[in-house]
């Protein structure tokens, strides 16, 4: 059962925009010797509504490999097509991940059964572990409490991550899933911390990208109920929780590791590289969290 601080890895690439593979297997690596307890590969940080399907499966196994079972792989596979879900989720199993991450349909704004289809159509088709997505700011569809609840009776749905930020509203939905083993992960790192002392799972995390062994230690406190020790490591990580934000992800988060040298500041359009004016702003908070000098 994963628990823990689990990373939502870039996808480097060079200024070209060419996914740079030698930079993504000195992530990977560095994520395993850092303490992260899990890699979503292809997630929304990871770009892939950019990416080409042959790369795509690339990133997914490419990362499936290198890792070689050392920790779990969670595979992004979510679309807004839930044939094209089925078919990401199909390949993610098999090449070995362990778990595939479905957001919620984006733009298109299925009603609370449509989602209910959906994400059953994906669990049944995929044999493979499902953890749902819900991130209402990014993709205009909220899923339900309700929603949740019922999803969390079919076989091979497993966990929710809740971008949502609202520690009460996970709260709730810890109390009615109490006692059935389905996995709640915060997918908000300003109220991660909260989260999990009140009985979440984990964090999937943009932070952990540039913050390794720090978010796993506040998970980790978090998790043994030290809430002391949690809070004190999120004030310290609160200027970064912030600064990663300043505009869409992943933009400054990519700045951001780059900034630390580890890749180069490719990005796809139409994104593009964090703005001048918020340079210092990440870099001071990079500094403040002790990850540069």
């Amino acid at each position: 059962m994963i628990k823990g601080s689990i990373v939502a890895l870039v996808t480097p690439m060079t200024t070209s925009g060419d996914i740079d593979w030698e930079a993504l297997h000195r992530l990977v690596e560095f994520h395993l010797e850092n303490g992260t307890d899990a890699i979503v590969a292809a997630g929304t940080t990871g770009e892939p509504t950019t990416m080409s399907f042959d790369e795509h499966f690339d990133v997914i196994r490419k990362v499936v490999e290198q890792v070689d079972g050392r920790i779990p792989v969670i595979a992004g596979t979510g679309a807004n097509n839930t044939a094209e879900a089925v078919e990401l989720s199909k390949f993610a199993k098999k090449v070995g991940a362990d778990y595939c991450l479905s957001v919620t349909p984006y733009y298109n704004k299925p009603t609370q059964e449509g989602l209910f289809q959906h994400f059953k159509a994906v669990a049944e088709a995929s044999d493979l572990p499902v953890i749902l997505y819900n991130v209402p700011g990014r993709t205009a569809v909220d899923l339900h409490n309700e929603t949740v609840v019922r999803l969390s009776k079919l076989d091979n749905i497993v966990a929710l991550k809740d971008a949502t930020g609202d520690v009460e509203r996970g709260k709730e939905l810890m109390g009615r899933l109490e006692g059935s083993g389905f996995l709640l992960f915060s997918g908000d790192d300003l109220t991660a911390a909260d989260f999990i002392l009140q009985g979440g799972h984990g964090n999937i995390s943009v932070t952990a990208n540039v913050a390794p062994r720090q978010m796993s230690e506040l998970c980790a406190a978090a998790l043994s109920g030290d809430a002391s020790t949690a809070h004190q490591i999120n004030t310290r990580l609160m200027p970064l929780h912030r600064a990663l934000f300043v505009e869409s992800n992943p933009i400054p988060v990519k700045w951001a590791v780059h900034e630390m040298g580890m890749m180069e500041t490719g990005i796809r359009l139409p994104l593009t590289i964090l703005s001048d004016q918020y340079h210092a702003t990440v870099r001071e908070a990079l500094q403040h969290a002790g990850i540069i000098g």
